[in-house]
């Protein structure tokens, strides 16, 4: 063959397989995903939701300003106030009582007024001490009310306030400049210090062993920046008695170093220069190559499966409130405690008036002063504070919707913690319900099990909890919790596997209980409710048709339970298995109208009884307490309990007093926990896989039916229906709708454009 014209017929092949090339391209590309229609949502954006919603920038300020003006120029900004001086510690939102909010909500009554609620840190009076005002009317404000002794029957003593930043700067400063040069030897030769910026520390409360105790043991950590320090202990510890209102009058009271107990850091030196201090010298770690890194040891993937909306968000966004399919909410995010919900209706239907986290408390033990004292009462530092910027597809799903929170606690001005709530819908995996028949008729129907969730992540120190709310087609609500972050620890010495495991060279991973806490105000068919519990037993008896014979059956029981102490159910006691909110109302089939509580948890043992702190967190006494709902029964925790825990501002055990509980407006409070005993996988950190906790309020025979039903998501074929066709089967739909592509915005986090926190 003539080589001229093969050169020809390959050049033409070439030309077609370029054109066929770009065909495919061109004709594979995909397209924009377009809106997702909106008819499905059985409600409408109102501005009535407003009546929850959290103080905006303006309106902090607005608060800040007032109470500047109002209470003197003696009042500073906590970052710059000494302890004995005055300052403005925190502002967040007052809610309205429930009455007045329902009576707006749904009964056409005026707006409640809109408060925010201040809490001053008054150092610099003869009886320095902490005072609550109620500020409002938002916003053109005219009044401010001392609300102390009304709240807490009686003051606030000065020594139950939160520690602030001001306070944490100074004790750092004191500890690096006046107690680390009194022993240069020692930190140089045995803990590797070259100056005390190869230090870090971690501090433990409560703060002592009394009432009126400031007293905070420090865990000496080294310094491992881009990694978790929190699981490098030193050995060193310094209990820094911080009391006193003048800095300089501070001092160490205790310092203990590889078990053994000294009565300064002078001493430890002057014992270490002698040779009777029994240390282990500790090498420092090279940058980005320790154990607590969180750098991947491989190369990095870009390939995880992504989740996207082939029509758009199918949720709605409007403000504080989210529509989905039957569902409605409104939503905020408290300062100290973190996400709550309102006004949560199903088909228009009220279901929960209030669902909220309350309390996050972790109990510790460890054969280390840091970490036997260790009680961590969580909303003192601020769930909602903490409760950063999201990263995309990481901390949610890249195309969740992300919503900006704002607040004011210990600092200059407000601020605003951007993207620190996703809300988007996710697909379980799972189907809600299925089944495939093959008996007598051939059929398959099934619908996949896709929920609305909202989260936040609060970052507490070391341990970092994802809090997440879902809400299921099926007229379920989910309440749920992960602990991920950093496990705190001790340094290994001595009989340290008694109180942990060993997960380092030099760390002992330590032994603790995790209990969170939540309010459920459900409102069942109105606010009239009582508690009943469904369980079973075995009833015998001799077969009907045949003599002789005998059977054990399962039974229903059935117990309305009318008092709050039968209804206060505590940890490990037995409970039944059944406990529901019902109405009078009943459904088509006669049965009462209810919700029920379904609480998955393993939480390990709480505080004895007799433990001087216990009452300070008594709400994890209970695995569920159902009680009246009071106004004055608004929190199960407070910010004071925890620098006075043996005093405490509010002791949740005393909302249980016996009082009637039937057809009444009812509160349930639930713990839920885990015991979490660290092991050589928690390093570098703990994953959430196993580390999650829920509960599930479910409606009991609340419907006529599954509501689910109603799901333009299902999937009903028999054999002799078109499978192909999208009116019948929308799964074959699915090459149209994966044709488009999300318009997927660029990835972008600003979270590390802050100043670092020092706690």
């Amino acid at each position: 063959m003539n080589l001229k014209l093969v050169l020809i017929l390959l050049a033409l092949a070439l030309a077609t397989v370029l054109a066929l090339v770009c065909v495919l391209l061109s004709g594979s590309k995909p397209g924009t995903c377009a809106p997702a229609p909106k008819s499905d949502l059985w409600a409408k954006h109102d501005d009535k939701s407003l009546v929850f919603s959290d103080l905006s920038l303006a309106e902090l300020s607005q608060v800040m300003g007032y109470l500047q003006r109002s209470l003197g120029p003696d009042l500073l900004d906590c970052t710059k106030a000494d302890p004995g001086e005055n300052c403005l510690y925190s502002i967040d939102r007052q809610l309205p009582e429930k009455d007045q909010t329902l009576r707006f909500l749904d009964g056409g009554g005026q707006a409640p007024a809109r408060e925010a609620l201040a809490v001053v840190f008054f150092g610099q009076q003869p009886m320095p001490n902490v005072t609550e005002f109620i500020v409002g009317p938002l916003p053109n404000l005219t009044y401010h009310r001392d609300v102390t002794l009304e709240k807490y029957k009686g003051g606030l003593p000065y020594h139950r306030r939160p520690v602030y930043s001001k306070e944490y700067e100074l004790m750092y400063a004191y500890v690096r400049q006046k107690e680390f040069p009194k022993s240069p030897l020692f930190l140089k030769e045995v803990l590797g210090a070259s100056s005390e910026k190869d230090l870090a520390m971690m501090t433990t409360a409560p703060r002592g062993l009394d009432s009126g105790d400031r007293s905070t043991w420090s865990v000496v950590c080294q310094h491992t920046p881009g990694s978790g320090f929190f699981i490098h202990p030193l050995g060193l510890e310094l209990l820094v008695n911080h009391r006193s209102l003048n800095s300089s009058e501070w001092t160490v009271d205790k310092v203990f170093y590889n078990g053994q107990y000294y009565d300064s850091m002078e001493e430890l030196e002057t014992q270490y220069k002698a040779g009777r201090v029994k240390s282990v010298k500790i090498a420092k770690l090279p940058h980005g190559d320790e154990m607590g890194s969180l750098k991947t040891k491989s190369g990095t993937n870009p390939t995880v499966p992504f989740q996207f909306e082939p029509n758009g968000a199918r949720y709605s966004v409007k403000n504080n409130q989210v529509l989905f399919q039957s569902w409605s909410f409104a939503f905020g995010l408290n300062v100290n405690s973190g996400m709550r919900l309102f006004d949560i209706k199903f088909n228009g239907e009220r279901i929960v008036y209030e669902l909220s986290v309350q309390e996050a408390i972790a109990v510790y033990g460890s054969n280390a002063p840091g970490g036997m004292m260790t009680r961590y009462i969580d909303s003192s530092f601020g769930i909602g504070r903490f409760a950063f910027q999201l990263v995309k597809g990481v901390d949610c799903p890249y195309m969740a919707t992300y919503v900006d929170s704002h607040y004011f606690i210990d600092d200059a001005k407000p601020a605003t913690n951007i993207k620190s709530i996703c809300i988007f819908e996710h697909n379980i995996g799972l189907p809600l319900r299925r089944h495939y028949s093959n008996l007598y008729s051939l059929y398959y129907g099934g619908l996949p099990n896709t929920a609305l969730v909202i989260r936040t992540i609060a970052t507490l120190g070391n341990y970092d909890y994802v809090f997440d709310f879902l809400f299921y087609s099926s007229g379920a609500i989910e309440s749920r919790v992960h602990a991920t972050g950093y496990i705190s620890s001790s340094f290994y010495f001595a009989d340290g596997n008694d109180y942990g495991n060993r997960v380092g060279e030099h760390t002992l991973g330590t032994i603790h209980n995790h209990f969170i806490h939540y309010k459920a105000d459900l409102d069942i068919a109105g606010t009239a409710n009582h508690l009943v519990a469904h369980d079973m037993e075995y009833e015998t008896l001799e077969a009907p048709w045949r003599k002789g014979g005998t059977i054990h059956r399962p039974k229903l029981t059935r117990k309305v339970l009318k008092k709050e102490n039968e209804a206060a159910f505590e940890l490990h006691s037995k409970m039944p298995r059944n406990m529901h909110f019902a109405s009078k109302n009943t459904n088509k089939w006669g049965h009462e109208r209810s919700y029920r509580i379904q609480i998955v948890s393993f939480a390990g043992d709480f505080l004895p009884r007799d433990s001087s702190m216990e009452g300070s967190m008594s709400f994890a006494r209970y695995k569920l307490a159902v009680t009246q709902r009071k106004e004055e029964e608004s929190q199960s925790s407070s910010v004071y309990n925890q620098n006075d825990p043996w005093t405490p501002s509010v002791n949740f055990s005393n909302f249980i007093n016996d009082e009637d509980i039937e057809d009444k407006d009812l509160v349930a409070w639930i713990t839920t926990g885990f015991l979490h005993i660290p092991h050589s996988e928690d390093i570098p950190n703990t994953v959430t896989a196993g580390n999650g906790v829920s509960f599930l309020l479910r409606p009991y025979n609340y419907f006529t039916e599954d509501p689910s039903v109603n799901s333009g998501d299902a999937v009903y074929f028999t054999k002799d229906m078109d499978l192909t066709s999208c009116t019948v089967n929308p799964l074959a739909c699915l090459s149209k709708t994966a044709s488009c592509a999300p318009s997927i915005p660029p990835f972008n986090y600003t979270g590390l454009d802050i100043e670092q926190l020092i706690l």
